[in-house]
């Protein structure tokens, strides 16, 4: 995953698109700050790609968060940047399954960690980002255990 981060900012600096090259730098810098925080806790490891896939994630919903709130504000600019951000981050991003296919996932996982009530929804998104990290909607699923444990 770092490699192909690598690439395509080379690719964009070569092609002066300033926009690409922003948002790249942006998810390099938050991977290298999530480095630096593992080896605060102790680990010598680089983070993962499972690991970045989830920065990229976590990338994603603040800025769906943003453009929302910026959209209140009136800032109609300011959410379309927001967005534009959100485009290339999910260019590295795996494809996102449809609703039909977290709903079968989401059922296999409930079997899976032998989720019976509510108690065990939280067991059962631990075993969801463990395994899907990056592609499928953690709201979505988040309703879907819900509803199936309830």
């Amino acid at each position: 995953m770092r490699v192909i981060l690598a690439e395509a900012l080379k690719v964009a600096m070569k092609s002066k698109i300033t926009d690409r090259i922003s948002t790249i730098r942006l998810i390099n810098a938050s991977i290298k700050d999530r480095d630096i925080a593992l080896r605060g806790e102790g680990s010598t490891k680089e983070l993962s790609d499972k690991g970045i896939l989830t920065v990229l994630a976590k990338m994603i919903k603040q800025r769906n968060d943003s453009a929302i709130q910026f959209e209140e504000a009136g800032r109609a600019e300011l959410a379309d940047k927001e967005r534009s951000e959100i485009k290339i981050i999910e260019e590295f991003m795996p494809t996102q399954f449809d609703q039909n296919k977290v709903s079968e996932i989401v059922s296999k996982a409930v079997r899976t960690v032998n989720a019976k009530s509510i108690r065990d929804m939280g067991n059962v998104m631990s075993f969801l980002k463990e395994n899907y990290a990056g592609q499928i909607d953690f709201t979505l699923a988040s309703s879907l255990v819900k509803k199936s444990l309830l």
